[in-house]
């Protein structure tokens, strides 16, 4: 019988990779705590048409990469392919915009049906963050300068650099749009098939193309800052006030647009070179009509997302990290009648040091396997409970990464030498 493997492009994070997941989720945490913000949790599974709605029919989002399905109800449901409109639907389904301004976050897995790549999969994993009630230009200051400190945190300041666009409102853009199109469709031969097919249906993807020939074109295309309604223009220049302020470098890129059809003025992107083709490693930006397209009153909000895995990469590509040790202390039964005392041992080591890592050999084995498996599991220090051991009343003490003596106690003073050769308080 063959063997049944994971679906294309949903991976398994294995083992030795959790570790770093781990740590980065802890800094991630850590930060929307000190900055007030709050977890919420969501359904990886929602109607489709709040993704139709949210989105836009038009986007590749919508039209390719949704995985859609009915239930046996007949309903359409479709697994969440990014965070955001599941966020604005619970908030308005529980009431959290009503008189309140929440700065909520979430993580978990998105799923879309692309072409997996190096940094990108079918299933991802995506840490968002989404503000609601604040219309001025210090809550998109906030939401940037706390992604500059987690850049910090992690060690990656230097290998990423901020850009910034205003997208103006509905209505500039539009006036915009029109522009554009007649641009380039004096140069629609020139431009590569995707931008072909956008050029009907969301030219300002356009913008963001990375073929090369698409982009010798766009070097003389119309400027959408040269069509920003005022308001747009100044609550722009007073975010970049505020970040040249607080010491945060930018740079402004005119052709900085959003695959999502509910952004308005501010839109910002961390990116890299560390990681080729795929250099996003943080979008976010400003939706403040997202949430009365969804059925609420006009609320001002904005937010942004990182794809897991991609800063994973990176940061195994500029930080390494060592393997992990899976214990501190390994504790081994040696010999008939003592795997009872050994086992009892092991329990009382975790109550009187809970921050130490205490595995116990399950399974026996002889002397040399079960040493190799201390060995294996990274510990510092052994504790074995052997036939003599028993018979004597005490355990022994063996110290695997130093040439130390081992050392023989009762087995009521064991937690003690523990604590003191691990030098954990209690």
């Amino acid at each position: 019988m063959s063997r049944i493997t994971a679906i294309r492009g949903m991976n398994d994070i294995l083992p030795e990779a959790t570790p770093r997941w781990q740590q980065l989720e802890d800094i991630l945490r850590g930060l929307m705590r000190r900055h007030g913000y709050s977890e919420i949790r969501l359904p990886v599974v929602e109607p489709t048409p709040l993704f139709r709605r949210a989105i836009g029919e038009v986007t590749d989002i919508v039209e390719k990469e949704m995985y859609s399905f009915e239930d046996r109800s007949g309903e359409s449901l479709t697994l969440r392919p990014e965070g955001t409109a599941g966020c604005v639907r619970a908030a308005l389904e529980h009431g959290l915009t009503h008189n309140q301004s929440p700065k909520l976050w979430y993580t978990g897995p998105m799923f879309r049906y692309e072409r997996p790549q190096k940094g990108r999969y079918r299933q991802f994993h995506q840490f968002g963050v989404e503000t609601f009630g604040q219309a001025g230009p210090d809550m998109d200051a906030e939401l940037i300068l706390l992604t500059a400190r987690m850049w910090r945190e992690l060690g990656l300041s230097d290998a990423v650099t901020l850009e910034l666009n205003s997208l103006g409102e509905p209505e500039a853009r539009a006036v915009y749009r029109k522009a554009l199109v007649q641009y380039l469709e004096q140069h629609r031969t020139q431009l590569d098939d995707d931008s072909q097919r956008r050029l009907t249906s969301n030219p300002l993807r356009v913008l963001d193309s990375k073929d090369a020939g698409t982009r010798a074109i766009l070097v003389n295309a119309p400027k959408l800052t040269d069509y920003l309604d005022d308001d747009s223009r100044a609550h722009f220049a007073v975010l970049c006030q505020q970040l040249d302020a607080c010491g945060v470098k930018y740079t402004v890129n005119p052709n900085l647009v959003r695959g999502l059809d509910y952004y308005n003025k501010t839109v910002f992107e961390w990116v890299t070179t560390a990681l080729g083709a795929q250099g996003t490693v943080c979008a976010g930006g400003r939706y403040d009509g997202l949430v009365a397209q969804l059925g609420g009153q006009a609320t001002p909000a904005v937010g942004f997302a990182i794809g897991l895995e991609r800063l994973v990469l990176l940061l195994e590509a500029l930080r390494p990290q060592a393997p992990e040790a899976e214990a501190d202390v390994f504790v081994m039964a040696l010999g008939e009648g003592t795997a009872l005392t050994a086992m009892s041992l092991a329990e009382h080591l975790r109550d009187a040091l809970p921050a130490a890592r205490i595995v116990y050999n399950c399974g026996g084995g002889s002397f040399k396997s079960q040493f190799r498996k201390a060995d294996k599991s990274g510990a510092r220090l052994a504790v074995v409970v052997g036939e003599a051991e028993l018979a004597a009343g005490v355990v022994g003490l063996k110290w695997l990464r130093e040439a130390r003596e081992q050392v023989s106690c009762p087995p009521a003073d064991a937690a003690a030498l523990v604590r003191q050769a691990l030098g954990v308080n209690e």
